[in-house]
């Protein structure tokens, strides 16, 4: 599943995010990707060690853990990882798929959450290669794309302007990708009939077989 999550950040807030962003120490992208993906990689990266870049992430991951889709769509098991990333133009991120591990964390679902406008930066759309195709994605500001690590993926060069998006990736209590997807529309068809005093009982059911789906498949 492929699930893009509008207004995780209102325009003011994405806009104050991408004006920080600007003005943080960056270094070589290449710094934090696998020996693979070193190879097709040109970006920068926030300074990890950076006290404003530390602030901004701390910001941003706590945004995110409070949209209520992602709390359904991902169902974390841990704090997510995340990167601060500026695309220049010329730059871009050749095809590759994120590592399976990273510090002990598995790598079960990545994200994108855009903090340039569209009209900020030509070119730099994220791609990701499914049996459907390619899918390309140019989101607004503060809104972000959710999807298992497990696709191929790559950002196409910047033509014009800098795109800044913090990524970042996911170990989720529900480790298979169609299993999330089932748990996710049971959510969401229970959600639907939140608003009808008549329909309890099917709610009721529909939230016991969530819980006991997740008693089956849940690996804290």
């Amino acid at each position: 599943m492929i699930l893009a999550i509008a207004d995780v950040l209102d325009a003011a807030t994405a806009a104050a995010a991408s004006r920080t962003l600007h003005g943080l120490p960056f270094r070589d992208g290449r710094e934090t990707a696998g020996w693979e993906a070193r190879r097709v990689k040109s970006n920068l990266q926030a300074d990890a060690r950076d006290a404003a870049a530390a602030v901004l992430k701390a910001d941003l991951l706590a945004r995110i853990a409070a949209h209520p889709l992602f709390g359904i769509a991902a169902r974390p098991a841990r704090p997510p990882r995340m990167l601060l990333s500026r695309y220049d133009e010329g730059m871009g991120y050749g095809a590759h798929m994120d590592d399976a591990l990273m510090g002990g964390l598995r790598t079960d679902l990545s994200f994108t959450l855009f903090l340039s406008a569209p009209e900020d930066y030509a070119g730099g759309a994220l791609v990701i290669e499914s049996t459907a195709g390619e899918q390309e994605y140019r989101l607004p500001a503060g809104t972000m794309l959710l999807y298992p690590t497990t696709f191929l993926h790559r950002v196409a060069p910047v033509e014009r302007g800098t795109r800044l998006v913090a990524v970042g990736w996911v170990q989720s209590l529900v480790r298979d990708a169609a299993r999330r997807e089932m748990l996710f529309d049971l959510e969401t068809a229970r959600e639907m009939l939140a608003g009808d005093a008549g329909r309890a009982r099917e709610r009721a059911l529909i939230g016991r077989s969530i819980g006991n789906l997740l008693r089956m498949w849940a690996e804290p």
